[in-house]
């Protein structure tokens, strides 16, 4: 069963290294060294060194100056002198004259018993303790190794298989988590984006509630102008009839004036001999004519300017009518307004209280599913596979589809979750164009305003003038 020609013991693979193959010592060849050896198949008492080395389940031996090459190269020579096949080998220590330490090889298909030495006792129980671990390799154990293997590799192909298909559970599950990350993200965005809007929207109240008071002072002062006018026209009113009654009595003066004239003119033909007398009266009498005449034109003039002063004041005042009509009209549609914007106020608040409690119902359930996520992958990765274990997992895995569910069902409900950002825009692009419309009116009231002041002021210096 050994032979001193290699290439008829050892395996195939042994064949096919080359020098090029370089062997680490410390993990290719379980042991090597310098023991002593009997020659093998005779009987003979001469002892001689050899270099040997343990290779997986084979001995091999080589000249003792190998032993240097060996160290040196890092690599042992695929032509070594003998080969000793260890699988089944029976190793024991005993004692030979003149060598204390030998070990002895038997098998029972060797002829004779292969004797071998060390130097010490303790070299000689390390190489023991090596060859019988080596003789453990045989045929059989190599067979039931391999059947071993091959079900051991059934066994993880099996478990890597199931292994990913929870890694892929796990994948989806995560990638759910992420959407709901997201989503959460989203919502906070959108909870960021409704408290600008709120801010915007009580900002846009303080403002109509500052137009609003100041409405209240401009109709105020509307009232005191409206009063001031009623005021000057009443004075007016008394200044047209105290003038209509002045006009009257210089008409009545006229009349007696030419009655006057007439029966002077009677008597001038009566009496044409005091006619030289007379003439200087009558003169007198002319000039006063004049002088009434012309004070008649100037009351004509100034009841004209009266009645235009009347006319523009009632102009005036029906401008000043619209324009508190106008005021109220536009108060009242603020009033509604602002009421509307309580109301969408109230209710966005109400809507964000809502979705304040909803996201921390969904922050509760996502710590959940995040611990029950935990735990299924402890489980997973846990080499123990027991059925508490797995009925555990099995919770777990319930859990987490209940709370996908329930974030599906969620994200149904927030879809609908834009209609509060299209009502809130709606809702301030119905306040700004209100305020658009009420400052518009506002400039035109006070273009009305001060071309009836202007008016008015070319009236009174064209009266002063006069």
């Amino acid at each position: 069963m050994f032979s001193s020609k290699p290439s008829a013991i050892l395996p195939s693979y042994f064949s096919e290294y080359t020098e090029a193959d370089k062997l680490d010592i410390s993990t290719k060849v379980q042991l090597h060294g310098v023991l002593w050896k009997r020659p093998f198949g005779r009987q003979s008492a001469k002892w001689s060194k050899r270099f040997f080395l343990i290779k997986d389940s084979f001995l091999l031996y080589y000249a003792e100056n190998e032993r240097k090459n060996f160290e040196s190269n890092k690599y042992f020579n695929i032509h070594p002198k003998g080969v000793i096949p260890l699988g089944g080998c029976v190793v024991e220590a005993r004692e030979e004259p003149n060598m204390p330490f030998v070990m002895r090889i038997s098998h029972e298909d060797f002829h004779g018993n292969i004797l071998l030495a060390a130097e010490t006792e303790f070299d000689q129980q390390h190489w023991i303790d090596l060859l019988q671990e080596s003789g453990k390799v045989t045929w059989q154990n190599a067979q039931l190794g391999e059947a071993m293997i091959g079900s051991l590799e059934a066994q993880g192909l099996q478990l890597a298989k199931e292994k990913q298909e929870y890694l892929d559970k796990l994948m989806e599950e995560t990638e759910e988590l992420c959407l709901q990350r997201e989503q959460k993200e989203e919502l906070e965005r959108l909870n960021q984006v409704l408290e600008v809007e709120k801010n915007k929207i009580e900002e846009m109240v303080q403002d109509l509630k500052c137009e609003q008071e100041q409405i209240k002072r401009e109709l105020e002062m509307t009232v005191s102008s409206l009063m001031a006018v009623e005021e000057e026209k009443k004075h007016l009113h008394q200044l047209s009839e105290s003038l209509q009654n002045n006009l009257e009595s210089l008409s009545q003066e006229k009349h007696r004036t030419l009655a006057k004239l007439k029966d002077s003119e009677q008597q001038a033909q009566q009496l044409t001999s005091q006619n030289e007398q007379l003439s200087q009266s009558s003169g007198t009498f002319l000039v006063i004519l004049q002088q009434i005449e012309e004070d008649m034109k100037k009351l004509q003039n100034e009841k004209v300017l009266a009645e235009e002063r009347l006319q523009e004041n009632e102009k005036r005042a029906l401008a000043l009518q619209e324009e508190r009509e106008f005021y109220s009209t536009q108060s009242q549609e603020l009033q509604v307004s602002l009421s509307e914007l309580t109301a969408e106020k109230q209710k966005t608040e109400s809507e964000l209280r809502e979705e304040i409690k909803s996201r921390a119902e969904l922050e509760r359930s996502l710590q959940e599913a995040e611990e029950a996520l935990q735990r299924l992958e402890q489980g997973l990765s846990s080499n123990e596979r027991t059925v508490e274990k797995n009925e555990l997992m099995k919770v777990d895995v319930g859990e987490l589809r209940k709370f996908f569910e329930e974030c599906i069902r969620k994200a149904e409900i927030d879809a609908n979750l834009p209609v509060i950002m299209k009502n809130s825009v709606y809702v301030q692009r119905a306040a700004a164009r209100r305020i658009k419309s009420c400052r518009f009116r506002r400039r035109k009231s006070t273009a009305v305003w001060n071309s009836f002041a202007c008016g008015r002021f070319r009236s009174l210096r064209i009266a002063a003038e006069a």
